[in-house]
């Protein structure tokens, strides 16, 4: 495995890396695609038009969240439900798992944190996702894919989490993080929730900034001096949210990828906004205006 990828802490894998995984395949080898977007929910028809051959379709809104209401947007989904999707994908005690999109792994980091979340260690985003794929010269395939059934066992707390009370903490004592776009942080924006702002004291780290234009993550020296720049020490306690949950775990990713480790706000914003007895903060500083 290259200096790239074992710098990187198990947390990603190389469109290169996948292909040699994949001649042969490995019995043991098991591709996700995880295509999903606010503005192109259903990536479904995308995935019949064209995958890496023998991934296996996940839908984010069904599989790796529960019904919206009081947790947020996209609550974490109930464990007996992440299992028996996980068996339904053919994945197997063991197993190793590739997670990819099209948008530099900000819907695949999701299904990333779930399935580490549950138990399974050797999980990794495709860098660069699709794009790089293709890039790399690797081929797609169209339509659907039959797998056998899998029988993974997934135990949940194996990722750290908090709740909006420990959010709040945490933005007082360690780094808070939102991860959605700056104009959603100030509160210039919101297209989504009905209330516009941050959480106070959380500081702004939009997940496309943990990316190159080409959709890869920084490479670990720019990704350290990104977090250093916003204010993330390795000895602080951290925890990130965005809108619902989704991206925020790619935050996570990009921080694991340089050894430090973050709680994800399942709830995020989506949550947080929603009692109207929580403080919302406004503008360009953690404090807010």
């Amino acid at each position: 495995m290259s200096d790239h990828t074992t710098l990187r802490r198990g947390v990603l894998v190389t469109a290169e890396e996948l292909a040699q995984m994949m001649s042969p395949m490995r019995t043991d080898l098991v591709v996700l695609d995880v295509r999903w977007s606010l503005a192109e929910p259903d990536g479904h028809r995308a995935y019949i038009a064209g995958h890496i051959p023998g991934a296996h379709f996940v839908d984010l809104a069904r599989d790796l969240a529960g019904p919206p209401g009081p947790g947020g947007r996209h609550p974490l989904p109930d464990a007996d439900d992440l299992q028996a999707a996980a068996r339904r994908w053919g994945i197997n005690n063991g197993d190793a798992v590739v997670v990819y999109d099209d948008s530099g792994g900000t819907a695949a980091a999701r299904a990333w944190w779930l399935l580490r979340w549950g138990g399974l260690s050797d999980v990794r985003i495709l860098d660069g996702g699709l794009r790089a794929w293709s890039r790399s010269g690797g081929i797609l395939e169209d339509g659907s894919v039959a797998v056998a059934a899998g029988g993974v066992t997934l135990s949940p707390g194996h990722m750290p989490l908090t709740d909006a009370e420990g959010a709040a903490d945490i933005a007082r004592r360690g780094v808070l993080l939102d991860a959605r776009d700056r104009d959603r942080y100030t509160g210039a924006r919101e297209p989504v929730d009905p209330v516009a702002g941050h959480i106070p004291g959380a500081r702004s780290a939009p997940t496309i900034e943990n990316l190159h234009e080409d959709q890869t993550f920084l490479t670990d020296a720019e990704m350290r001096e990104h977090f250093e720049q916003v204010g993330v020490r390795e000895s602080d306690q951290v925890a990130v949210y965005c809108g619902s949950g989704v991206t925020a775990a790619h935050e996570v990713a990009a921080l694991n990828s340089i050894g430090i480790d973050a709680a994800l706000y399942p709830g995020s914003w989506s949550q947080w906004c929603a009692d109207s007895d929580r403080p919302v903060a406004t503008g360009l500083e953690p404090s807010g205006t």
